[in-house]
């Protein structure tokens, strides 16, 4: 969890001021306890990189060293939507497809760039396309779920967070229209649990990340005393921690990234058009 944080921290998903999410969030979002969350806190607090105030949170005051931002610096490896989404956003027209279980990832990002945008009088595109896919929420998934079958909490749990997503995702859309950006969101739910993250940025550059599904207990309210929590055993995903990996389209259609990109921008459109 450390390790991530100071990742987010040094690559932008986390910018100078910004606010991270709350303890309950971090410990549900890397399958951890509090306590655990409470020590990293603790750490990254005495290095000087976050301060907590009272009403206000837990913000970055400073950040570690930076490391080289252009996404073919980090081939091979793992990548970070960071540098993709500022450089996409320097463009005239930012176009994004996106697969994904919550949208939690690109929600942090987009909102990084509206405040540049409205606070720091960064340069602002023209026109922004968001399209998405997220899976269904009428239906049960694969994952996050509780192992016993009957219990529909953690069920209910991923559905309001996707709702508030969706929520934080219509407000940043009136963000951008106010500040001058045409903006389209376009949300189609599919009938399936999603194996990967999916970024597809301007048609040119793209992030792929397989979600690993793993055991683990979550913190649920307690049915009758909604002031207490108890644990749940469950399956799931941690999505704040998932690695990326970096693939573009080439001039030479027959490489090894032309190919992938080309494989993957084919599988969501035939999702789009047709499921």
């Amino acid at each position: 969890m450390e390790r991530v944080l100071r990742e987010q921290m040094e690559n932008g998903t986390y910018l100078l001021k910004a606010r991270l999410p709350s303890q309950r969030q971090l410990a549900d979002g890397f399958g951890v306890s509090r306590d655990t969350v409470q020590r990293v806190l603790a750490r990254l607090t005495e290095d000087g990189l976050i301060e907590t105030r009272g009403g206000s949170g837990t913000r970055v005051i400073r950040v570690p060293n930076s490391r080289p931002e252009s996404p073919q610096s980090q081939r091979p490896g793992p990548a970070s939507l960071k540098p993709l989404i500022e450089q996409a956003f320097q463009q005239t027209e930012v176009s994004l497809d996106v697969a994904t279980l919550t949208a939690e990832t690109l929600l942090r990002h987009l909102r990084n760039q509206h405040d540049l945008i409205a606070f720091e009088g960064a340069g602002a595109p023209e026109k922004l396309r968001i399209r998405m896919l997220l899976p269904w929420t009428t239906e049960r998934l694969a994952y996050p779920r509780a192992l016993e079958a009957g219990d529909t909490r953690i069920w209910e749990r991923w559905r309001t967070m996707v709702r508030e997503n969706g929520i934080q995702l219509d407000e940043l859309k009136a963000g951008f229209t106010g500040l001058g950006v045409e903006t389209e969101v376009e949300i189609r739910r599919i009938p399936v649990t999603p194996q990967f993250k999916l970024y597809v940025i301007n048609d040119e550059h793209m992030l792929f990340g397989p979600y690993s599904v793993l055991p683990r207990t979550i913190k649920v309210p307690r049915e009758g005393h909604p002031d207490e929590d108890e644990t749940v055993d469950s399956l799931d995903v941690l999505g704040l921690g998932a690695t990326l990996s970096y693939h573009r389209l080439e001039a030479d259609e027959r490489t090894h990234d032309s190919v992938f990109f080309t494989s993957m921008t084919e599988w969501f459109t035939s999702n789009w058009d047709h499921i």
